[in-house]
C-alpha cells in the first residue's frame, strides 16, 4: 500500500505512533535504558493479546447491558447495549451490529457481550421491520451509532471518532452500505453478507468479510468473494471463509468468527498493532477453507 492511498485518519494515527516511538528511543538513549521501538497506540485497551484470550468465551473486561426501547430512539428499532463496566482505561470504540432478514437481534446476540468484553461498547439493533433491505439496515446502523455517541446513557464511555459496523446476511450487506456512506468509520465486519450490489470499489473503510463455504442463501461465489475482490487494494481488507459453514453460522457461538472479528476491530478501531499477528498471515486450521488479506501496516 502506498502512503498516498492510506486514508488521512490512518496516516495521522500512524504519524502519532511513529512520533511517540521516536521520542521513546531518544528518551532511552538519554537514560541508558532501551526498550521496544514500537510505541503503544493511545487507544490500546486490555492486556497483550493471545490466542487463548481471543478464543475464550469472554475477554478481559467485565460487561453490563441495558435494553433500548424503540420508543426512545429514531431511525432504528431499539436493541441492546453491552459495555465494559470499568472506565479506568478511558473511553472505548463502539460497534453497531444488525441481524439478518426476518431475524431479530436475539439470533446473533452472543456477539454482543463477546465483543464488548474485549473493550468495546456494542449496540445490537432491532430493525424497523424484519424485512428491511441492506440500504435501510445500513442507515439504521448509522442511526444507532449516532444514538450511542450523542444521547445514550453510555455516551461518556465512547470515543465518537472510533466507530465500526457489523451484521449478518442483509445486516452484513447493510454494514457494507454503512461503510460506503460513512467513510469515517474505522472498521466493518460483514458476516455472510447479502446484497444485490456486487461492486464496492468506493469503499475506504477497513473491512473483514466472513463467509460460509456451504452458504446457499448468500453463496460466497456470488456475494462474499465478489464483495471482497471489488474493494480496492488500497483499502485494508480480509476475507475469511469457514469450512463447510452454512449461511447461519453467526447464529450460534462460532470461535473462528469471534477471534477474527475481535482482532480486526482491535486493530482498526483501537489502532492496536499487537493484533497484527492474528491478521497477517492470518488463521489457518481445519475450520478455515480460505483466507485472503492485504496485510495491515504496523
Amino acid at each position: 500500500m502506498q502512503p498516498s492511498t492510506i486514508p488521512a485518519r490512518h496516516r495521522a494515527r500512524r504519524l502519532l505512533v511513529t512520533a511517540a516511538a521516536t521520542l521513546a528511543l531518544i528518551t532511552g538513549s538519554l537514560t541508558g535504558v532501551t526498550g521496544p521501538a514500537r510505541a503503544a497506540s493511545p487507544y490500546e485497551r486490555g492486556p497483550a493479546p493471545t490466542t487463548a484470550i481471543l478464543e475464550a468465551s469472554r475477554g478481559p473486561f467485565a460487561t453490563a447491558q441495558q435494553s433500548v426501547s424503540s420508543l426512545s430512539v429514531s431511525g432504528f428499532g431499539g436493541g441492546v447495549i453491552y459495555y465494559p463496566t470499568s472506565t479506568a482505561e478511558g473511553t472505548f470504540g463502539a460497534v453497531a451490529i444488525s441481524p439478518g432478514y426476518t431475524a431479530s437481534w436475539s439470533s446473533i446476540s452472543w456477539l454482543g457481550p463477546r465483543i464488548a468484553s474485549h473493550g468495546f461498547v456494542v449496540i445490537g439493533i432491532e430493525t424497523n421491520t424484519v424485512l428491511d433491505q441492506p440500504a435501510s439496515r445500513g442507515n439504521q446502523l448509522l442511526a444507532a451509532l449516532d444514538y450511542l455517541t450523542r444521547t445514550s446513557s453510555v455516551r461518556s464511555r465512547i470515543d465518537a471518532s472510533r466507530l465500526a459496523v457489523a451484521g449478518h446476511s442483509m445486516g452484513g450487506g447493510g454494514s457494507l452500505e454503512a461503510a460506503k456512506d460513512r467513510p469515517s468509520l474505522q472498521a466493518a465486519v460483514p458476516l455472510a453478507p447479502w446484497n444485490l450490489t456486487k461492486s464496492w470499489s468506493g469503499l475506504r473503510v477497513p473491512t473483514l468479510i466472513i463467509g460460509g463455504e456451504s452458504d446457499t442463501i448468500a453463496p460466497v461465489s456470488s456475494h462474499s468473494i465478489p464483495f471482497y475482490s471489488s474493494i480496492p487494494s488500497a483499502t485494508e481488507k480480509a476475507y475469511l471463509e469457514l469450512n463447510n459453514a452454512s449461511h447461519f453460522f453467526p447464529q450460534s457461538t462460532n470461535t473462528p468468527t469471534a477471534r477474527q472479528a475481535v482482532a480486526w476491530l482491535k486493530r482498526f478501531v483501537d489502532d492496536d498493532t499487537r493484533y497484527d499477528q492474528f491478521i497477517c498471515p492470518g488463521p489457518s486450521s481445519s475450520a478455515i477453507s480460505d483466507y485472503r488479506n492485504t496485510c495491515p501496516l504496523s
